[in-house]
């Protein structure tokens, strides 16, 4: 993921102290699924230490891995947009320590704050955008004819 969306690149430092004001302490063990594609998207992690691997069902194969995030990341974005359903799914790779927040307090913080919801509506669709790329990227990589990802 770019910089320019991670938590402190993406959040002016008054957006991100009001977020922050909401957020929770959650720890997973390597392994522990986050989240399943098509289920309830009712929360968000902000990673504070260790790996998320993000990935997407692929009928008869295992779950494609489309990018692994890190500190300071977003790890999903679903909870954000109706009807709150997971795009994607996610799992530690290692030990995690993550930042956990409501999605429906969040999203009703947005709603009472114009401001602040525009620059959470900027800042998750950014990742929204950057993930769509890595998704192309990686099942390009898995999937297509060689040479085929290659523009020219």
């Amino acid at each position: 993921m770019t910089s320019a969306t991670t938590l402190t690149s993406a959040l002016e430092p008054q957006h991100r102290e009001r977020l922050m004001h909401l957020a929770r302490e959650a720890s997973f063990e390597a392994g522990t699924r986050l989240f399943e594609e098509g289920r309830r998207a009712d929360r968000f992690w902000i990673v504070r230490t260790g790996t998320v691997s993000l990935d997407l069902h692929v009928p008869g194969r295992r779950p494609a891995v489309i990018e692994t995030l890190g500190h300071g990341e977003l790890v999903g974005w679903s909870w954000h947009f109706p009807p709150h359903l997971w795009h994607l799914g996610a799992e530690a790779m290692s030990p995690l320590r993550a930042w956990e927040f409501d999605a429906e307090t969040v999203r009703k913080m947005c709603a009472e704050d114009s401001e602040f919801g525009r620059v959470i509506a900027v800042w998750v669709g950014q990742v929204v955008a950057q993930r769509l790329h890595a998704s192309r990227v990686r099942l390009l990589d898995l999937y297509a004819p060689y040479g085929s990802g290659v523009l020219t």
